[in-house]
């Protein structure tokens, strides 16, 4: 068996309102009139509140840090440049998301840390993230290491797929996966639908989550089945590439309506598989890649926005940091469970580029 022991959440110091980060953008991307008020409607139909960003600039009108002082914000950051960034605060923001997930595991020691998986698709490097964490956490030097990039945002789930097969290959493991992103160091300024739906979703956040093959005193996850499927366009509808000014993303607006042609069959086909009725289904925690995601997923599964309450905090809190946001969701639903919640499912989905679909279920265990 494997279980999902504990889970923790860091984002970085600087915080933005939506307005604040709007104010921003319509100046870096030169928008007139029309376009302004489109970015602005954009915004204001986000379900975010605020976000995060390791830049301070998304919170100035001039003076920046990071981008050049100039009216055109020329010259546009390098990719080099913004893995500079990367290396500098993804070892931080990590590190934090570590802390705060031990510290809920009482008398834990890292040294018992076997496999560390290391999720990350907004930077890279060598020796990477997950060598620096092993310096700097202090782990084993013969921890077994695992790199999973590039994979987007349902990611994490392709993570806990490795721990969990850890765990039930090794009766004493126990596996620490970390996902760090920082979204925000690859803003791209040119006034396309893409970049506007990108610049208004994306943030920066580490979650880090313990997987061990023996349960610990409180509430635990066991995941019960994976299953995953791929939606394909005659053209890419959500997409990542290195480019030479950043990473760029590709995100169009029919991105809600493949998932909603999809999850009702996804969520069946992994029901069938394991012989259970979605009445058995307890819990959700679904990542939030987008207010209309959520909501095409409720229409479609017959679930209401309470029963998707984790995933619209998360968003309006922190908005969508790829990979680690689901981890937040889950956090946030292990902070609602009590014991006479043991033995409950949980229905966790995230999606990414392919357009690729990932479920997980997991079932509540008190120990």
């Amino acid at each position: 068996m494997s279980y999902i022991t504990s889970v923790g959440i860091a984002v970085p110091d600087n915080c933005f309102d939506q307005s604040q980060i709007g104010k921003f953008m319509i100046k870096a991307m030169q928008l007139d009139y029309e376009n302004s008020r489109k970015l602005q409607a954009i915004f204001r139909s986000s379900g975010i509140a605020q976000r995060y960003s390791v830049l301070k600039d998304y919170g100035k009108e001039n003076d920046f840090n990071f981008y050049p002082n100039t009216s055109d914000f020329e010259p546009f950051p390098s990719t080099e440049k913004r893995l500079a960034e990367y290396q500098q605060h993804a070892i931080k923001l990590s590190v934090a998301a570590v802390n705060n997930c031990v510290a809920k595991l009482s008398g834990f020691n890292l040294k018992s840390v076997t496999h560390l998986i290391v999720v990350s698709c907004t930077g890279m490097y060598a020796p990477g993230l997950d060598i620096d964490l092993v310096q700097q956490l202090g782990l084993r030097h013969d921890v077994q290491r695992l790199s999973i990039n590039f994979m987007g945002c349902y990611a994490a789930f392709n993570a806990i797929k490795a721990g969990d097969a850890f765990c039930k290959a090794d009766g004493d493991t126990t596996v620490l996966v970390v996902c760090v992103e920082l979204c925000s160091i690859h803003f791209q300024k040119q006034a396309s639908e893409d970049n506007m739906l990108a610049n208004a979703l994306f943030a920066d956040g580490a979650a880090a989550l313990m997987m061990q093959s023996n349960a610990r005193s409180g509430a635990n996850l066991t995941p019960t089945a994976f299953h995953n499927a791929l939606s394909f366009t005659a053209e890419p509808q959500m997409a990542w590439r290195v480019g030479n000014l950043g990473f760029q993303m590709k995100l169009t607006s029919y991105v809600p309506e493949i998932i909603q042609g999809g999850i009702r069959k996804l969520t069946e086909e992994m029901l069938l598989k394991i012989k259970m009725n979605f009445a058995d289904i307890r819990h959700f925690a679904i990542h939030p890649g987008g207010k209309k995601i959520l909501e095409v997923i409720e229409q479609q599964l017959g679930i209401s926005h309470d029963d998707n309450k984790h995933a619209y905090s998360v968003l309006n809190r922190y908005g969508n940091m790829s990979s680690a946001t689901v981890l937040f969701v889950l956090d946030h639903l292990l902070h609602t469970l009590t014991p006479e919640n043991s033995g409950e499912n949980v229905l966790s989905f995230a999606f990414g580029p392919g357009l690729t679909l990932e479920s997980i279920l997991f079932t509540i265990q008190y120990a």
